[in-house]
């Protein structure tokens, strides 16, 4: 049986006692029914991982003790901030998992000329808590210690302009090239459109801003799968995702 990950926000320090409530601790104690002597995995953000064994379970609470932390090889080596355009439906939901598993560092939601919906000011601190919480599962879905930051929208012509990276790419698959450099760098901007894509305008500021247009193929890809498509290629091209 695979040991369970949780993710708690609390700085964790080894051989010491924690105290996990509210979610995690109903996560752990009704759904995955955790009893006293019972093994789980702890991480808190900064790139490490505890071995921890459950010490008490009450209605509202568990207190687990921390053993020896662990530095696991699942963080990319490449930095990797996706500019990516709002979408409807749960189709950005799961552009955010998807790009979490696939190690991106950081993920800017974008507003477009195409982005044809505004999410209200009252809700928006409410939607960037949904994705962040998108992201911490799938962070300990996939082994992941460092949790993707996620910011509240901004505008596209802001994000090109202010974003650092070595390496800028926007996703054009209109007249994009097909091939990135060998040399690897340590950041990659990844900037990709709503549905019915980039404007000509934007593409050009991008490009004025440091981007280069990158075409993934002949095939026309939903704005939910083209980030999907390019991280992966970062990641076997300089990242981790290798093949024989």
């Amino acid at each position: 049986m695979r040991v369970p990950r949780l993710f708690v926000d609390q700085r964790l320090a080894p051989h010491s006692q924690i105290n996990i409530d509210g979610v995690g601790a109903q996560y752990l104690g009704r759904v995955l029914r955790m009893r006293v002597g019972h093994h789980i995995v702890l991480f808190d953000g900064s790139g490490r991982e505890f071995p921890a064994q459950i010490a008490e379970v009450s209605k509202r609470s568990i207190k687990a003790l921390l053993g020896e932390a662990t530095d696991p090889a699942t963080e990319s080596p490449v930095n990797t901030v996706l500019g990516l355009c709002l979408s409807k439906g749960d189709r950005f939901d799961w552009a955010v998992q998807k790009a979490t598993e696939l190690g991106v560092s950081v993920i800017q939601p974008l507003e477009s000329e195409r982005v044809d919906f505004e999410i209200p000011e009252d809700r928006i601190n409410k939607r960037v808590a949904h994705w962040q919480q998108i992201a911490v599962s799938a962070c300990e879905q996939s082994g992941r210690v460092k949790v993707p930051k996620l910011s509240p929208p901004s505008t596209l012509l802001h994000w090109v302009r202010t974003v650092s990276a070595d390496e800028k790419w926007a996703l054009d698959g209109a007249a994009g090239q097909q091939t990135l450099p060998e040399s690897a760098p340590k950041t990659v901007a990844l900037l990709v459109g709503p549905e019915g894509g980039l404007t000509d305008s934007e593409i050009g500021a991008a490009q004025q801003s440091g981007f280069r247009s990158l075409r993934l193929g002949p095939r026309v890809l939903r704005t939910e799968t083209a980030p999907v498509v390019a991280l992966t290629l970062v990641s076997s091209l300089w990242g981790d995702i290798k093949h024989s």
